[in-house]
C-alpha cells in the first residue's frame, strides 16, 4: 500500500518525540550520578557517624535507627506495634554523675536532725519512727543469718484461711480474749457476740478514779493488726468502746476511734443524738441512730400524749429506742464490713457506722479482742477471706524473663516514672508490667518506669518483696514502713532517683493503679517545655482542706483556707529541675512535708516558682476518678482492667476504656 506524504510527517514528528525523550533520561541519570549518589553516601556515614557517636555518649537523637528500637522476640511484639518518636532535649541539660540502679532507694533521712520550725513537726517525728523500724526490718531481710525466715516461708505449707470460727466463751477467755482472724476480714465479712455487760463498779484503778467520779462500767471491742515494733501495742483498726456509766458527759455513749503506733485519732462519739441530715452516710447509713436520753424531752409526763397520738393515728410518730447495752442484760452485737465502712447491729438493730481511715486495710485486721465490763458467751465470724494476698504472691506473679524491666541506661532519658505501690500488691505490679510498661518507649529505654515501694508490717510480705525486686529489676525500695500518712516520702524519692539516677529531662509520678498513655504523656510534655520548668497534670485551683470526714486535716497540720494550685496525685509530670530543687531541699532539711503528697508537690512547685517562672499545664485528660475518652492517664483500674486498655490500644490503635472490674 502507498503510503502518503502526511503519514511520512507523522511519522517523522514521533522519531523526533523519541529522540528527545531518550535525551532527556541521558541527562536525568548524569545529574543523580554526579550529584545524588554522594550525597547519599555521606548521608549515609553521618547517620552511622551519628549513631556511633549516641552510643558513646549514650544521648537519645533523632540519629538512633529503627533497627535499635525492636523488641528482643516477636513473642514480646505488641499486636499492632505503635510508632515510636524520637526525641531530642531542646537544650542541653546539665548532667551529674549518674549512680548506678540498686534496688534500695539512696533517700536519706537524718533520724537524729528535728526541724523545730512549723510546719516540720508532726509529720516529721513519724517518719523518723517508720525509717528506724524500716531499718531494723531490712537488715533482718538482707541479712543471711536471718534468713531463715526466707526458708521457713519457703518450707511451710500454705496458712489455712478458714471461711468461718467459732469460739465459747470459755474458749475465748483461754485464748486471751482474742479471735484470730488468720487471714483479715474482707467485703461481706462479718462477727457476732453474744455477751452481757457488767454491774457498775467503783473503778479501782486510781489513775482513772481521778477522771471518773462514781460507778463505771463499760467494755472495748477491737480490730487489731499484726504488730509493727516489739514492745508496741497492736493498731487498732477499729476501737468500739460502749460507756454504760463513767463517761465524763454523765450520759449512756458510744464511741469509736483508730490507733496507729499508739498514736489516737480523731474519735467519733454517739452521744444519743441522730446523725445530721448534711453529715456523710456510710453505705447509705447514719454515723450514729438516735437512742432515748433524759434530756432530749421525752419523758414520762409527756409519754400520755405521745401514745393518744399514735392511737389516733393524727401524726406518725417515731419510736425511740434505749441505749443498746443494759447492765446485766444479754445482747447479739453484729460487727459487719461494708464497702465505705464497719457497722454495727445489737439485737437486729443498726446502732453506729464507721467509716474506713486511710492507711489501713481490711486484711489487716488479722484479730477480734474483747476486754472491760463483760461476760461473753459465744462468738462467730464468718464469711472471712480464703485466702490472704500478702501470703500469696505466687498467684500474682508471673516469672517470666518477658516480663522483666530492660537494662538501665547509663545516660540521660526523656522521660521517668515513678509509680507508687504498697508491699503486697503483688497483682498490681504485674498487671501494670503486662500492660503500658511493654510500650516500646520503655522497652528502648527512652522512658524509665519503676515501682517506689515502702516495707510492709508483715515481714513475710518484705521477703517477697526482696525476691520480686531482685527478679523483675524494677522496684526501688524505701526503707521505711509504709504508711499513707507517709506517702509523701515516696514522692521525694522519685525526684531524688529521677535527677540522679535516672538523669532524666521529665520526672512523672502516678500510682499503680493508673494506665499511662506513655507517648502521649511525653509528647504533651514536648509541646510547653522548651527548656522552660513545667509542671502538667489534672491542676486543682483553691481548693480547700476539708475539715472533716475521711479526708480531715486540722488547722494544726494546714492552717491556710485555701491549698496552693496543684495536680490530682495519679498522674503528673514536673521537669527535671522542679524535681532537683525537691531532692536538695529535702536534703538540708528544708523541705516541708504535708501528709497529702499532690497537695505537697503543689506546695513545693509554688516556692520553686518564686525562683524561676513555671508553667502549669492543665488537662482533664489526666482523669482523677476512672476513666474518659481520649484519656492520657485512667485512674483506679482494676488489674484486669490494665490488661484489657492496653489491648484496646493495641488492637484498635486508640484508647477505649473498659467497664469490667
Amino acid at each position: 500500500m502507498k503510503r502518503t506524504k502526511l503519514d511520512g510527517f507523522m511519522s517523522f514528528r514521533q522519531k523526533r518525540w523519541i529522540q528527545f525523550l531518550i535525551g532527556v533520561g541521558i541527562l536525568y541519570l548524569l545529574l543523580m550520578v554526579n550529584f545524588e549518589v554522594p550525597f547519599l553516601f555521606k548521608s549515609v556515614t553521618q547517620e552511622k557517624d551519628a549513631e556511633q557517636s549516641s552510643r558513646n555518649t549514650l544521648f537519645f537523637t533523632d540519629g538512633l535507627s529503627k533497627e535499635s528500637l525492636v523488641l528482643d522476640s516477636e513473642e514480646e511484639s505488641p499486636i499492632r506495634p505503635l510508632k515510636v518518636p524520637h526525641y531530642a532535649p531542646s537544650n542541653p541539660r546539665r548532667v551529674g554523675k549518674i549512680r548506678e540502679f540498686k534496688a534500695l532507694s539512696n533517700l536519706k533521712f537524718d533520724v537524729d536532725f528535728v526541724n523545730t520550725k512549723p510546719g516540720f513537726g508532726g509529720i516529721q517525728t513519724s517518719a523518723k519512727e517508720a525509717f528506724l523500724v524500716g531499718k531494723s526490718f531490712w537488715e533482718e531481710v538482707e541479712s543471711p543469718s536471718k534468713n531463715n525466715i526466707t526458708e521457713g516461708i519457703k518450707n511451710q505449707t500454705i496458712e489455712s484461711c478458714p471461711g468461718s470460727i467459732t469460739l465459747s466463751g470459755s474458749g475465748f477467755q483461754k485464748k486471751g480474749n482474742i479471735i484470730v482472724l488468720p487471714c483479715g476480714m474482707t467485703l461481706g465479712s462479718h462477727i457476732t457476740l453474744v455477751g452481757r455487760p457488767r454491774k457498775a463498779h467503783f473503778e479501782q484503778d486510781p489513775k482513772i478514779s481521778l477522771l471518773k467520779q462514781g460507778e463505771v462500767s463499760q467494755f472495748m471491742m477491737e480490730l487489731q493488726g499484726l504488730k509493727t515494733v516489739d514492745g508496741e501495742d497492736p493498731p487498732r483498726i477499729l476501737h468500739f468502746n460502749p460507756r454504760l456509766k463513767g463517761d465524763w458527759s454523765g450520759k449512756p455513749v458510744i464511741e469509736q476511734n483508730t490507733c496507729y503506733r499508739m498514736q489516737w485519732g480523731i474519735a467519733h462519739r454517739c452521744e444519743g443524738w441522730k446523725s445530721r441530715v448534711e453529715e456523710e452516710t456510710v453505705d447509705g447509713k447514719v454515723k450514729c441512730e438516735k437512742w432515748v436520753r433524759d434530756d432530749d424531752g421525752h419523758l414520762e409526763d409527756s409519754k400520755s400524749s405521745w401514745w393518744l397520738k399514735r392511737v389516733i393515728g393524727r401524726t406518725k410518730v417515731p419510736f425511740d429506742w434505749p441505749f443498746p447495752f443494759v447492765e446485766g442484760k444479754l445482747f447479739v452485737l453484729t460487727l459487719s464490713v461494708g464497702l465505705e465502712g464497719y457497722h454495727v447491729y445489737v439485737d437486729g438493730r443498726h446502732i453506729t457506722s464507721f467509716p474506713y481511715r486511710t492507711g489501713f486495710a481490711l486484711e489487716d485486721a488479722t484479730g477480734l479482742a474483747l476486754k472491760g465490763d463483760i461476760d461473753v458467751h459465744t462468738i462467730l465470724a464468718a464469711s472471712l477471706p480464703s485466702a490472704h494476698p500478702s501470703f500469696t504472691p505466687q498467684k500474682h506473679l508471673e516469672m517470666s524473663q518477658k516480663w522483666k524491666a530492660p537494662p538501665h541506661p547509663s545516660g540521660p532519658i526523656d522521660l521517668f516514672i515513678g509509680i507508687l505501690s504498697s508491699g503486697n500488691h503483688f497483682a498490681e505490679r504485674m498487671a501494670v508490667r503486662k500492660s503500658w510498661m511493654q510500650h516500646d518507649l520503655i522497652k528502648s529505654s527512652h522512658v524509665v518506669a519503676r515501682f517506689f515501694v515502702a516495707l510492709h508490717a508483715r515481714k513475710e510480705v518484705n521477703v517477697e518483696l526482696k525476691k520480686e525486686a531482685d527478679f523483675f529489676g524494677d522496684i526501688v525500695i524505701v526503707p521505711y514502713m509504709d504508711h499513707y500518712d507517709l506517702v509523701v516520702l515516696k514522692t521525694v524519692a522519685i525526684c531524688e532517683y529521677g535527677v540522679h539516677t535516672a538523669s532524666a529531662k521529665y520526672i512523672m509520678k502516678c500510682d499503680d493503679d493508673t494506665f499511662v498513655r506513655v507517648d502521649i504523656v511525653l509528647n504533651e510534655a514536648n509541646k510547653v517545655s522548651d527548656g522552660k520548668s513545667i509542671y502538667v497534670g489534672n491542676i486543682n485551683y483553691y481548693h480547700q482542706p476539708l475539715r472533716y470526714g475521711k479526708w480531715a486535716v486540722t488547722y494544726e497540720e494546714w492552717p491556710g483556707e485555701d491549698y496552693p494550685p496543684y495536680a490530682n496525685g495519679p498522674g503528673y509530670v514536673i521537669s527535671s529541675d522542679i524535681a532537683e530543687f525537691i531532692a536538695s531541699e529535702f536534703e538540708k532539711h528544708k523541705l516541708k512535708l504535708f501528709k497529702m503528697e499532690d497537695v505537697s508537690m503543689g506546695m513545693w512547685v509554688e516556692q520553686f516558682n518564686k525562683k524561676k517562672p513555671v508553667d502549669y499545664v492543665h488537662s482533664l485528660k489526666y482523669c482523677q476518678f476512672g476513666c474518659i475518652e481520649d484519656y492520657y492517664t485512667a485512674h483506679y483500674q482494676s488489674p484486669r482492667q490494665m490488661v484489657c486498655l492496653w489491648n484496646k490500644l493495641q488492637l484498635l490503635g486508640r484508647p477505649e476504656c473498659c467497664n469490667m472490674r
